[in-house]
């Protein structure tokens, strides 16, 4: 079985492979995936945003906006060793970002928000300036408060609806979603997961979380409804082209601002493929970066969930070594680190956030 650190790693590996390979075809159709690459198993260069007239073309393995995001979200946790708030996300973002290179890297809200920090504006009322609404900007970037949470999903829920303030309004179903992703990262982590008992705890947390008031009553509900009908699609069809083809008769908004970056939608697709790889950090990368609409989010998310429970050992070397490559050869990204050293950050981070767990303990009598 991997060791705690090969489950770190295996999950910001996992997710960071998987945006840079899912990026180059992001928005595309399965059908147009299919066509042009039949199964694309290889990391591409692309292009995504123009800022005053140039187009940056990244090489391949180049990460995209949503490890921008899960950087800085790391970086908080590796230099505080512990759980992080949303002031700890701030502070790292007004130290790490500059707004200026954010535009070759970020979605134009990122730019916003950070820019707000920047001039004083408090960062739990940052995400009430932000204009996006239910997608999946915290879940497909927040593998850090899952995998700081090891073996405390609920703690990893509660950190997601925090740090989340930084980019959604509070009471948001976005953070809902995310604090489902983040707790089935710390499921996960726990010595002995399986793929079974990981979403067993995704059902625990829905429970549980209609006891609680950070999150309105009746999302809980929606959000197992909808894992429900995911994971009966694969289920039924035990066949990845099956699948995707059924995905397709659910899931098939256009023509509005980020019609395919659901929450709901990618979180859920996240959670199918990872059921259908059986948690293998390799294949639950290929099927989000070839299942079409957003590749990137939910290749990040499954892959990202899948190198959790599978450990480094299951994402091809290969693929790793290009990302990092591609991470220092960026001169917009905020953080040139290689994914090894951020995980061992973040271990080390685990570490020391259970040993003063276990003295707490120690300095309580219960007699």
């Amino acid at each position: 079985m991997p060791t705690l650190f090969e489950k770190v790693y295996g999950c910001l590996a996992g997710s960071r492979v998987a945006s840079a390979m899912g990026a180059a075809v992001e928005g595309w159709h399965a059908d147009k995936i299919a066509a042009e690459y039949g199964f694309l198993e290889e990391l591409l260069p692309y292009t995504h945003y123009q800022h005053r007239g140039i187009t940056w073309k990244r090489m391949p393995g180049t990460t995209e906006d949503g490890i921008e995001r899960q950087k800085l979200m790391a970086q908080a946790i590796i230099e505080k060793q512990d759980r992080i708030t949303v002031e700890d996300m701030a502070r790292v973002a007004v130290e790490r970002v500059d707004p200026e290179k954010m535009w070759y890297m970020s979605e134009p809200d990122d730019i916003k928000l950070v820019q707000f920090l920047k001039v004083g504006i408090h960062p739990a009322d940052v995400g009430g300036l932000s204009a996006w609404n239910g997608l999946n900007a915290m879940a497909r970037a927040s593998h850090p408060i899952g995998l700081i949470n090891a073996g405390d999903p609920m703690g990893a829920v509660r950190d997601a609806a925090d740090v989340g303030r930084m980019l959604f309004r509070p009471a948001d179903v976005a953070l809902a979603w995310a604090g489902v992703y983040d707790g089935a990262i710390a499921a996960a982590m726990k010595p002995g997961a399986t793929v079974e008992s990981v979403i067993e705890t995704v059902f625990w947390i829905l429970e549980n979380m209609k006891k609680s008031s950070t999150h309105k009553s009746w999302y809980p509900d929606n959000i197992k409804r909808e894992i429900e009908r995911g994971l009966d699609v694969v289920a039924k069809t035990n066949d990845y082209e099956k699948a995707r083809a059924e995905f397709y008769n659910i899931y098939n908004g256009i023509g509005t601002p980020y019609a395919m970056a659901s929450a709901a939608e990618t979180v859920t697709k996240a959670l199918a493929m990872f059921v259908l790889a059986k948690g293998d950090a390799k294949t639950a990368i290929l099927y989000g970066v070839n299942l079409g609409r957003d590749t990137d989010c939910m290749a990040a998310m499954g892959g990202g969930l899948s190198g959790a429970l599978s450990g480094i050992g299951a994402v091809p070397e290969a693929w790793v070594k290009q990302v990092d490559e591609a991470t220092f050869a960026n001169p917009y990204t905020n953080i040139q680190v290689k994914i090894e050293d951020h995980a061992r950050g973040v271990y080390e981070a685990i570490k020391c956030r259970i040993q003063r767990m276990k003295e707490f303990a120690d300095s309580i009598d219960f007699e």
